[in-house]
């Protein structure tokens, strides 16, 4: 770890580590979870829904690799092992067993929520005693509280589309 960040971060680095790359493992399954859900989607609004769940993965992507940069600066070492993803997650991955729209966008509904909770734990643990790794944090849960209002919007839209259909039958 850097002279300088030792200096800065006034926390049990080891715990430290070890949430990091827990947020990191997540990172990582979410990328997966929007990249196959992007495959094998189907039903209304497909290539809307499609083209985010992909744009979607990119900003997952990065938040891995803003916390891989982390955990390095920090002495540590990122998981190198794929396997070891699922272990040490708690916002685990979720198989698609339904590859309806609907089902798609409630399953990453829910993993939104766990990372936005997830951050909201790295941030409130970091705050007025790592600032690197709080606004690290903080940067990610904006985006995920994005994701979030997204899913919720594309799920309204799909609701209100289901009814309107109805109506005129």
């Amino acid at each position: 770890m850097g002279s300088a960040a030792q200096k800065m971060c006034k926390l049990d680095v080891k715990e430290l580590l070890k949430i990091l790359n827990q947020a990191y493992a997540e990172e990582w399954l979410a990328y997966y979870q929007y990249w196959i859900g992007s495959q094998i989607i189907a039903g209304p609004m497909r290539p809307l829904v499609q083209d985010e769940f992909m744009e979607h993965a990119k900003e997952e992507l990065g938040h891995a690799q803003l916390l891989a940069d982390r955990i390095i600066q920090l002495g540590g070492t990122p998981l190198l092992a794929p396997s070891e993803w699922l272990q040490k997650a708690h916002c685990g991955y979720e198989v698609p067993r339904d590859e309806s729209t609907m089902a798609l966008l409630k399953q990453n509904l829910d993993s939104e929520r766990c990372a936005i909770a997830r951050y909201q734990q790295i941030c409130e643990f970091c705050f007025g005693k790592d600032y690197e790794t709080f606004n690290i944090s903080l940067k990610i849960m904006h985006d995920e509280l994005e994701h979030e209002q997204d899913w919720e919007d594309f799920i309204r839209d799909l609701k209100d589309g289901a009814r309107f259909y109805k109506e005129k039958i």
